[in-house]
């Protein structure tokens, strides 16, 4: 396996720096020095800040540079156009995994998986955390950027999803399971082939709901799901639960879940199991609300999105859950990170800036508070907080250089100048992207 060249050492000059805290403090003529070990080593005053000999001094006048972001729920397996539902029945997703898994499939998708994650890192995303794989291919991707035989997204990799039998998910993106001992097996499995996230699908989805009212319906029970979170926390992994109805929920929290994913209207007793978990692995749990893998469902004209009626019928319910959700724990003080669910319909690999867009426009938060998310709180939540997340020495160098301040305008975080992941720059990043997509989503969301 060939390896990357050695990282430099290189300077931005005379940027204006973002933080990723709640406020929106930012620094002006700053100069953050980059080491040859990757990590940030300065963080200055530009005019008191010389330039170490050897470093590549890159002059960012004008620019604004803060720290990569980080998506906290992505699949690898599709680029976010429209899903076909007939893909989504157990028929389908039983004839599509038995390809994904053949001699002809696999090398498919190791190359889609591979794909998606660049266009994650081209569009600014230095941290991804996968929820529901085929099979390992993230893991394998993980493993080559690790050994720096890729410039890649720092990658937290759950493998496929656990899930009751004809479950959420299943079969084409999990392991199934009845019972406590079979679905503690499977995450066994499952960490003994690397993953460092495990996926549970604690309700229903509404990709592949075959009925109304299946969307949020509870599927596993507390203990089924406690006996997954017992051995993925003995192993300091944390554990995500789609969950997508206030029983769902609750379950999952009782359970010991440290990450709720898209989530629902929440009452005082789930209010207070978020703040206060004592199964959890760090003591509390999380939201992640992916608004963009629910409000397009619900906002754009079915015949465009080509959803079945039974889809649009149970996305309207489980989507205001999710908002409303969001919402109430911002109010509440919870740690609510962003997430896309990115490869579901109209979620491209590339639209990470779209989460944190809904999350002012639909949920009530600031831009500040929404870039936090999508750093800071991420990190946190993701616990790789003492390494990125934010731009301070001694972390890693994952940072984006932007030609406008996304505090004002968002939309400035649509194409980076310049992506840097574990100090290693990515030159010019390119995007791939579907004009008939962006056009829909953005007349949706004009306000």
């Amino acid at each position: 396996m060939t390896t990357l060249p050695p990282r430099e050492p290189f300077a931005l000059a005379h940027a204006t720096v973002i933080t990723g805290d709640a406020t929106g403090t930012t620094l002006e003529d700053t100069t953050v020095i980059v080491g040859g070990d990757g990590r940030i080593a300065t963080v200055a005053p530009s005019l008191a800040t010389p330039i170490p000999d050897g470093c590549h001094m890159l002059d960012a006048t004008g620019k604004v540079v803060m720290p990569g972001l980080i998506n906290a729920h992505a699949h690898l397996f599709s680029d976010g156009k429209p899903l076909n539902p007939k893909l989504a029945t157990p028929q389908g997703q039983r004839a599509t995994a038995a390809l994904m898994h053949s001699p002809l499939g696999r090398p498919y998708l190791a190359a889609r998986a591979k794909a998606s994650v660049m266009a994650q890192l081209n569009s600014g995303v230095t941290t991804l955390r996968t929820l529901g794989d085929v099979a390992y291919e993230a893991v394998a991707l993980r493993n080559r950027i690790e050994a720096d035989a890729m410039v890649g997204p720092r990658i937290l990799a759950s493998g496929p999803l656990l899930a009751v039998p004809e479950g959420h998910g299943a079969p084409l993106i999990a392991l199934t399971g009845d019972d406590p001992a079979t679905l503690a097996s499977h995450t066994r499995t499952n960490i003994e082939h690397g993953a460092n996230a495990i996926k549970i699908a604690a309700t229903g989805g509404v990709t592949d709901a075959q009925k109304l009212g299946e969307a949020g319906s509870p599927q596993m029970s507390v203990d089924q799901m406690r006996a997954i979170c017992d051995v993925a926390h003995e192993a300091g992994v944390i554990v995500g639960a789609h969950a997508q109805s206030p029983e769902g929920v609750r379950r999952a929290l009782e359970a010991g879940v440290d990450t709720i994913e898209h989530g629902s209207a929440l009452d005082d007793a789930m209010i207070g199991l978020f703040r206060h978990n004592p199964r959890a692995l760090r003591g509390w749990s999380a939201l992640i609300p992916t608004l963009s893998a629910g409000l397009p469902l619900t906002e754009i004209d079915q015949k465009t999105t080509g959803i079945t009626d039974i889809q649009l019928s149970n996305s309207r319910t489980v989507v205001s859950g999710m908002v409303a959700g969001a919402a109430d724990a911002r109010k509440a003080g919870i740690r609510v990170g962003v997430g896309t669910d990115a490869a579901m319909t109209f979620v491209t690999q590339y639209g990470t800036w779209r989460e944190l867009d809904l999350l002012v426009k639909r949920a009530g938060f600031s831009t500040a508070e929404a870039i936090h998310a999508a750093t800071q709180v991420n990190a946190e939540i993701l616990g790789v907080g003492d390494t990125t997340g934010s731009i301070e020495a001694g972390k890693a160098a994952d940072l984006l250089v932007l030609d406008a301040n996304p505090i004002i305008d968002l939309r400035a975080l649509r194409q980076p100048a310049l992506v840097v992941a574990d100090g290693r720059p990515v030159w010019r990043p390119r995007i791939r992207r579907f004009d008939d997509i962006d056009a829909l989503l953005d007349r949706a969301f004009r306000e």
